[in-house]
């Protein structure tokens, strides 16, 4: 089964996803996109409030349930 990869920003402070992006099987733009948010974000006043993933499932199913902080909105943050 190939992996698939998908790009997330979580906005911390709003408990909510902000943006998820599939690139498919395409790891290099994958990792391109990823270093681009991660560029883009770390000279933010407010970069502190965003996670910015780049993960690798069978679908986004499987993401949903290996990684539902993401996907679900909460009352608290877990660490």
């Amino acid at each position: 089964m190939p992996i698939n990869h998908f790009l997330l920003i979580y906005d911390i402070r709003a408990r909510r996803l902000d943006r998820f992006t599939s690139f498919g099987t395409d790891v290099e733009q994958a990792l391109h996109a990823y270093a681009e948010l991660e560029r883009e974000y770390r000279d933010r006043a407010d970069h502190q409030d965003f996670e910015i993933v780049l993960l690798g499932a069978d679908s986004r199913a499987t993401l949903e349930h290996t990684h539902s902080r993401y996907f679900t909105e909460r009352d608290a943050v877990p660490f």
